[in-house]
C-alpha cells in the first residue's frame, strides 16, 4: 500500500463535476487500484473525500508527482481524478502481507459452545447429552435431561425472532414422535428474544430464555436483580 502526504487539490469529473480546494490530504493507492483521497478532520473522517475502485488507471506526472490522474470506465462515461500536487510531505510504501479474514466474537456457534459447556444457564438442572441432537429435518442445537430427567430440545439464536420459534417447534414435531420423546418440551435460547417471538413461543409451549454469552463464559459477573 502507498501513502502519499501531500498538499494538493482535487477535481473530480464524469457523473458530475467536483472540486477540493488546495489543502493537506492523504493519498491511499492500494495494490488493487483502489485510489482513496483522505483528509483530517470533520466528517470526512470517517469517510474517504474521494474514492475509485478498480479496474482504475493511475498516472504520474513530474518526479516528485505534481500530477496524478486516476481513470475508471463508467458505462459509456470515464470517472476521472485529477490531484494537482503542491508540496510532498511523505510518500511511503507498506508491504501490507496477506490480509486475515475478520473474526468474529459472539456469532450464534461461539453461544451454542458456551451453553453446552453450561447448560444449566437454559434451564434449571440441565444437563448436556448431546450436540447437534439429530432429526429427519435438521440437528437441534441442545438435547438435554432437566432435573426431573426429562427430556428438553434448546434451539440457540444470536437474536431470536418468530422463524426462531417456527423452528424448535418444528423439529419438537419430529422429536416427539419417538413414543420415549413424547413429552419432549423446548427451549429457545437467545441473547435476545424479539417480543413477537416471545408471545408466539408462550403460545406453543416453548420457554424463553435470554443470555449473556459473556457471563456465561465467566467473563462478567450476572447482575443481580432484588424482588420487592
Amino acid at each position: 500500500m502507498r501513502l502519499i502526504v501531500a498538499r494538493c487539490s482535487v477535481d473530480y469529473t464524469g457523473r458530475l463535476a467536483t472540486h477540493l480546494p488546495e489543502g493537506i490530504r492523504l493519498l491511499m493507492i492500494k495494490q488493487d487500484g483502489t485510489f482513496m483521497i483522505w483528509s483530517d478532520g470533520g466528517g470526512s473522517s470517517v469517510k474517504p473525500q474521494n474514492w475509485m475502485t478498480p479496474p482504475t488507471v493511475i498516472e504520474e506526472h513530474g518526479a516528485p508527482p505534481e500530477l496524478i490522474v486516476v481513470r475508471k470506465r463508467a458505462g459509456s462515461t470515464e470517472d476521472r481524478l485529477e490531484i494537482s500536487i503542491a508540496q510532498v510531505l511523505s510518500d511511503v510504501v507498506h508491504d501490507m502481507g496477506e490480509a486475515a479474514e475478520l473474526e468474529k466474537d459472539g456469532v450464534e456457534r461461539h453461544l451454542q459452545e458456551a451453553l453446552a459447556d453450561a447448560p444449566w444457564f437454559c434451564g434449571e438442572g440441565f444437563r448436556l447429552v448431546r450436540r447437534e441432537w439429530p432429526t429427519d429435518i435438521g440437528p437441534v442445537d441442545l438435547m438435554c435431561r432437566d432435573c426431573g430427567d426429562e427430556w428438553v430440545a434448546v434451539e440457540i439464536k444470536r437474536v431470536a425472532t418468530i422463524d426462531a420459534v417456527e423452528q424448535l417447534s418444528r423439529y419438537l414435531e419430529r422429536i416427539r414422535l419417538d413414543p420415549a420423546m413424547a413429552a419432549c418440551r423446548g427451549v429457545l435460547a437467545a441473547q435476545q428474544i424479539k417480543p413477537q417471538a416471545r408471545t408466539l413461543a408462550q403460545a406453543r409451549g416453548i420457554d424463553c430464555v435470554e443470555v449473556d454469552l459473556a457471563v456465561v463464559r465467566g467473563e462478567r459477573e450476572p447482575e443481580l436483580v432484588l424482588f420487592a
